[in-house]
């Protein structure tokens, strides 16, 4: 058995020592004293539930369609790119499309008459000293027979660089430099 008494303890000394057992009988006298008090008609769980639900309801709305504005955005930013990119292939091929036309106007004004009634020796000499892309021009619209009849005159690199631009002239897929 514990002796709470002691003859040399002090008032004190017993006060403190009675002081924890006794606000733990004060406590447990006091009805509902830990438990959390609800009115009248308590909340269950599903109303808890329903009541936090509603409260996030609108910030959960609102995040979630800033999480769909960032999306759009981006992809918007990505439309923006392909279109800027779309616009440079355009201007590209617009660019093609008008050098392509500058060299067969190149060899429209009349100098494709003058190298048809050249004889085929002749014509090869002059053609291969010429600019690249004008000699590929008026070979182009010579008949097949002249136009190789003047390449095979002509010197071989030379004949297979201006081939290689007459092949290169119908190619949709060519670089810039028609060389």
């Amino acid at each position: 058995m514990i002796t709470i008494l002691n003859p040399d303890m002090t008032v004190l000394q017993l006060l403190r020592r009675l002081a924890l057992p006794a606000a733990g009988l004060v406590l447990l006298s006091i009805p509902g004293a830990f438990a959390q008090e609800h009115p009248e008609g308590d909340i269950t769980s599903q109303d808890e539930i329903k009541q936090f639900c509603t409260n996030i309801a609108d910030p959960a709305r609102d995040q979630r369609y800033l999480l769909q504005k960032q999306e759009l955005e981006r992809l918007r930013a990505d439309i923006d790119a392909r279109m800027e990119e779309m616009d440079k292939r355009k201007a590209e091929y617009q660019d093609w499309l008008k050098r392509r036309d500058d060299f067969l106007k190149q060899a429209e004004a009349g100098l494709t008459d003058i190298y048809k009634k050249m004889k085929p020796d002749a014509a090869a000499l002059q053609l291969q000293d010429m600019n690249i892309e004008v000699a590929s021009a008026v070979i182009m619209r010579l008949g097949p027979r002249q136009s190789s009849l003047i390449l095979n005159e002509m010197d071989s690199k030379k004949a297979a660089a201006i081939a290689s631009v007459i092949a290169s002239a119908s190619d949709p897929n060519t670089s810039k430099d028609p060389s």
